[in-house]
Order: C-alpha cells, then sequence, then structure tokens
C-alpha cells in the first residue's frame, strides 16, 4: 500500500510532467522570468503606468500557457506575485507586522474579492498596493537627518494615536524645535503630513475590506467621522464613501512641497 507522502510525490509529479507539456507550446514563456524582473524594477521607481503594463504582458502569457481555467490560472499566479512581492518588502526593510499584513490582505482580496470580470483590475490594485506599501519605506532624503527619522517613524506608526508632543518625545527634542526644522525642510507641518499619510492608509481599508467608515475613522484616530470625511475629501478629492463607491478612482499620493530640493 502507498504511503501518504508517496502518493503526493506522484501527483506533484504527474502534474509537473503535464504542465512541462503544456508550457513548452507557449511562446515568450521564457521572457515571463525577465518581464517580472522588469515589473519590480519599474515598481520600485514608481513608475505605475508602465509596472501594470508590464503585469498585463506577463498576464498575456499566463492565459495563452492554458486555455482551460484560465481565471482560475490568473489567481494562482496573483497569489504566487503575491508572495514575491512580500519577499522584496522584507528584503526592503519594511517592518515584519506589515511584510505580513501585505501578503494576508492580497491573498484575502485575491481569493474573496476579486471576481471573473475583475482580473485586469486587481493586477492593477496589485501594483498600486505594493507602491503604497514601498513608498513608506523609501528613505527621504532631507538635509537634516532627524527630520528624515521623524518620517520613517511615522510611516511605520501612523495607526498609533501619534502627536507632535509624542513624536518630539521620542527624538528628545522639543516640540517647537521639530516642528520648525520638519516645515522647514518639507514646507509642510508635521500636523498636515500625521493628515496626509492618515489619508493614504484610509484608502486600502475603503477599497479592500468592509470595514465601517466609522471604524477606519476611528482606528486611525480622527476625532470624530464628520472630520475624517472634510481631512479625507480635502486631500482625495472624494468623501469616503464616493471613494469607496467609485473603484476606479486614481489613490491618492502625497508629495512634500520641497521634495525636489531635498539632497
Amino acid at each position: 500500500m502507498k504511503t501518504v507522502e508517496k502518493q503526493f510525490l506522484e501527483n506533484f509529479s504527474k502534474i509537473y510532467n503535464r504542465e512541462i507539456g503544456v508550457t513548452a507550446k507557449v511562446d515568450g514563456l521564457d521572457s515571463l522570468l525577465e518581464l517580472e524582473e522588469e515589473l519590480f524594477q519599474k515598481m520600485f521607481s514608481f513608475e505605475i503606468p508602465e509596472a501594470k503594463q508590464i503585469l498585463r504582458s506577463i498576464i498575456d502569457i499566463i492565459i495563452a500557457r492554458t486555455r482551460k481555467n484560465m481565471i482560475l490560472n490568473v489567481k494562482y499566479y496573483y497569489i504566487q506575485l503575491s508572495a514575491i512581492m512580500t519577499r522584496k518588502l522584507n528584503e526592503s526593510q519594511v517592518p515584519a507586522d506589515k511584510v505580513m499584513a501585505f501578503n494576508t490582505a492580497c491573498v484575502e482580496t485575491i481569493e474573496t474579492k476579486m471576481s471573473d470580470a475583475q482580473f485586469l483590475l486587481c493586477a492593477d490594485e496589485l501594483v498600486e498596493f505594493f507602491v503604497m506599501v514601498i513608498t513608506e519605506r523609501k528613505k527621504p532624503s532631507f538635509g537634516h537627518q532627524t527630520v528624515n527619522k521623524v518620517i520613517l517613524y511615522i510611516n511605520d506608526e501612523i495607526e498609533k494615536n501619534l502627536t507632535v508632543e509624542d513624536i518630539a518625545k521620542h527624538f528628545s527634542i522639543s516640540t517647537s524645535h521639530l516642528s520648525r526644522i520638519f516645515r522647514e525642510q518639507t514646507g509642510v507641518t508635521l500636523v498636515e503630513y500625521l493628515n496626509v499619510r492618515k489619508v493614504e492608509e484610509c484608502q486600502y481599508f475603503l477599497r479592500n475590506t468592509n470595514k465601517a467608515i466609522s471604524d477606519i475613522s476611528n482606528s486611525f484616530h480622527f476625532c470624530n467621522q464628520s472630520y475624517f470625511t472634510r481631512i479625507f475629501k480635502k486631500y482625495s478629492g472624494l468623501t469616503p464613501k464616493q471613494y469607496r463607491d467609485n473603484q476606479e478612482y486614481p489613490s491618492f499620493k502625497y508629495n512634500f512641497p520641497n521634495e525636489q530640493q531635498s539632497v
């Protein structure tokens, strides 16, 4: 009688040999790994439209690989790509909790939210989601190192109820000094940066979860939902409900006014 281990091994081998026969007939398959490398190059350089186009080229190859269970194969690839993205985030020193949250969010969304008609939209959102997370770890290069450290600290701890006083205490400097150097270097107040980072983070929960808007507002410590709505619309152009309902509306991404002057 075959052991369970042998049964699995034989099944793996059977599928492997079958797939070798299928993939050998597909044009362009040799370039898939090269395209993946190019995809990550574009995402790390924040060239989002180019990255989306490359991912669509990869999807074309996946679809050409087999006409049977086309969407299922695309879904499998998205899950595989999510795992690769997760490793890339880890290599980029994104905090472990955010790395694991990213992986869980991707897999859960692909498994439960993606319909057959939305597989291309899902690809676009994967690119944007990865870039959003990796942007948080993009090392700021302003002339004052304390400001650079403060930006990274805020990006990592944005879901906490941070205040200017808390941040100043963490870095052992006065609130007035911190506020002054932050505005001088970035062109924006520290309070405003806290708000824009919250808006950027809230976009994910509005688009990819069923979490109530009031709960999202509370999670990011807005004083009330009315204030959350006002701040969210100020930067994104839509209310939280409008943003959730309009899935094709572009996500808000903040750039510092003085970013081009940084060194």
